[in-house]
C-alpha cells in the first residue's frame, strides 16, 4: 500500500528530470518517496571506457555526449575525478557525483473541463491547417504548420490543443526565443481561462501546480523526460534551436515516447521541410489572415554607416526616415547586427527624441522597454535579430542597419519584414533595408516575399 505523500511533489516532478539538491520540498519528504521507490534516482553523468580506454561521457538531463562539452576535475564532495557537463550548465549543475531524481509514483490526473473564450473566426486556409493538425495528432504522426507572418499561426493551433486537453492530456508550447515565449503567454491564459497554465524561462519561477499547458524556451526542456502527450515548436527554424542537436533532443526527450513532435514557422529550413515530408504532414498557408500581402522590402544604401556612427554621426538617410516615423507617430524598430554599433547609435538617436531606447538578448529591461512600445510609452526600440519573431506591435514600420551582415540571411529577413503589416487596422508600412552593398540573401528574402505575395511557396 502507497503510503501518503504530499501530492504537490507528485505535482512538480511529474514529467521532470530534476537535480535532488535543489528541490523545493523538504529533504527528509524527498528521502522518504525515494525509500518508497515513488522517486527514482539517475546518475548525472554515465561515464564508460571505450576501445583504447577511452572515456565516453553520457549527461542524463540534457542527452548530450559531445566529448568537447565536458568538463573533468578534481572534486571535493566525492573527492576523486568527476565530469560535469557543460551543455546545460546554466539550468544547474549536473555531474558524475550529482543525482537526478523523477517521478516515479501515480500519475497526476489532469483535468477534461477546459473551454475556449477566443471569439475570433479562422479563416477557410487556418481552419484546413487546424483539422490537418488534429488528424496527425489522432496519427501520433509530426505535422508542419509552414505558413507566412501574420497568417495566424497561434490561433490554427487553439482547437488542436483544445481537443487534447479536453482529452486530459498534458501540451507544451516550446519556442527558442523567450520573446516569443512572453508574446504567447497572454494569448493562451485569455484563450483558455479554465486551464492551468506555465510559462518557463530564463529567471521564471516553476509553479507547485500540475500545468497541463506548458509554455518554455527549448532550452527548460532540458528538464521534462516523456511530459507532454503533444509538443508544438513554435519558430522552429529559429537559432539556436536550429544549430544545437542537443536542444532538437531535448524537444523530443520532453514528449512521451510514441507521441509526436509538432512544428510552426514561417521560414522552414530545407532539412525539417523534408524531414516532416518523409516522417508526417505538412499544411501551407501563403497569405496572411487579414488577405494583404507581405511587406516588399526596399534598398538604401548607407554607404560607411559603421563609421559615420562610430565618429558620433548619424546617417542623413537614417536620420530622415527616423524623423518621418516620430512625425508620423508610428512605432518603429530598428534592426541592427552587432550590440556595439547598436548602442553606440542609442544616444545619437536619442538626440532626435530622448525615448528612443536599444534592447538585446541579455539587457535587463528588454521585457519592460518592448511592453513600453507596444502602450506607445516609447516612439521606437534599437535591436537586435532578438525581436526579428514572435512579436506583434500594429502599424510597426522597420528598418535593418546593415543588412548586408551575414547575420541577416534569407530567413532572418523575412521574419524581420514579417512584423510589418501583422494588423488588419494596419495592412502595410516600411520595411526598408539599408546596406553596404547588397547581398543574395537580400535578394532571395526579397524574390520569396514576392512568390509569395503571388500565391507561391517553397515546397
Amino acid at each position: 500500500m502507497t503510503k501518503p505523500f504530499n501530492p504537490a511533489i507528485r505535482d512538480f516532478l511529474d514529467g521532470r528530470i530534476w537535480l535532488r539538491m535543489h528541490t523545493p520540498f523538504p529533504r527528509e519528504e524527498i528521502d522518504a518517496l525515494i525509500d518508497s521507490g515513488q522517486i527514482q534516482t539517475i546518475t548525472g553523468i554515465e561515464t564508460k571506457s571505450t576501445f583504447l580506454n577511452k572515456k565516453r561521457h553520457f549527461c542524463n538531463r540534457c542527452e548530450n555526449d559531445d566529448p568537447t562539452r565536458f568538463t573533468t576535475f578534481n572534486c571535493a564532495k566525492c573527492e576523486g575525478p568527476c565530469t560535469y557537463c557543460r551543455q546545460c550548465l546554466k539550468m544547474g549543475r549536473v555531474s558524475s557525483c550529482t543525482e537526478l531524481i523523477v517521478w516515479n509514483g501515480e500519475k497526476p490526473e489532469y483535468p477534461t473541463n477546459h473551454t475556449i473564450s477566443w471569439q475570433g473566426i479562422l479563416t477557410p486556409h487556418q481552419q484546413k491547417a487546424s483539422v490537418e493538425l488534429t488528424e496527425s495528432q489522432n496519427k501520433r504522426v509530426s505535422h508542419l504548420i509552414y505558413a507566412v507572418c501574420g497568417s495566424g499561426k497561434t490561433e490554427i493551433l487553439f482547437q488542436p490543443i483544445h481537443k487534447l486537453l479536453i482529452e486530459g492530456k498534458r501540451v507544451c508550447i516550446a519556442a527558442p526565443r523567450v520573446d516569443v515565449i512572453l508574446e504567447l503567454e497572454p494569448r493562451l491564459r485569455a484563450a483558455f481561462p479554465d486551464t492551468k497554465i506555465e510559462a518557463l524561462y530564463g529567471g521564471a519561477k516553476p509553479t507547485m501546480e500540475a500545468s497541463q499547458l506548458v509554455l518554455a524556451t527549448t532550452h527548460q526542456l532540458y528538464r521534462f523526460r516523456h511530459a507532454f502527450d503533444a509538443v508544438f515548436v513554435d519558430e522552429a527554424d529559429a537559432f539556436p534551436y536550429k544549430a544545437d542537436a542537443t536542444l532538437q533532443r531535448a524537444v523530443k526527450k520532453a514528449v512521451k515516447t510514441g507521441f509526436p513532435v509538432h512544428y510552426v514557422t514561417a521560414t522552414p529550413s530545407d532539412k525539417l521541410l523534408s524531414e516532416i515530408k518523409r516522417t508526417g504532414y505538412v499544411s501551407i498557408i501563403n497569405r496572411r489572415y487579414h488577405g494583404h500581402p507581405l511587406p516588399v522590402p526596399t534598398y538604401t544604401p548607407l554607404w560607411n554607416y559603421e563609421k559615420q556612427i562610430r565618429k558620433g554621426t548619424l546617417p542623413e538617410k537614417l536620420v530622415k526616415w527616423t524623423e518621418q516615423r516620430l512625425a508620423k507617430k508610428e512605432p518603429f524598430l530598428i534592426f541592427f547586427h552587432h550590440i556595439g554599433l547598436m548602442e553606440e547609435a542609442e544616444p545619437l538617436f536619442q538626440q532626435l527624441v530622448p525615448r528612443i531606447r536599444s534592447v538585446h538578448a541579455s539587457h535587463p529591461d528588454r521585457k519592460e522597454h518592448v511592453q513600453a512600445l507596444r502602450n506607445k510609452e516609447l516612439p521606437g526600440l534599437l535591436t537586435t535579430t532578438i525581436l526579428e519573431r514572435g512579436i506583434t506591435i500594429p502599424n510597426v514600420q522597420v528598418a535593418v542597419v546593415g543588412a548586408e551582415q551575414q547575420i541577416f540571411d534569407k530567413g532572418a529577413l523575412i521574419q524581420i519584414g514579417g512584423r510589418v503589416g501583422r494588423s488588419a487596422d494596419f495592412p502595410s508600412g516600411d520595411f526598408i533595408l539599408f546596406h553596404n552593398g547588397i547581398t543574395y540573401a537580400m535578394d532571395e528574402a526579397k524574390a520569396e516575399i514576392q512568390k509569395l505575395n503571388k500565391g507561391g511557396v517553397r515546397t
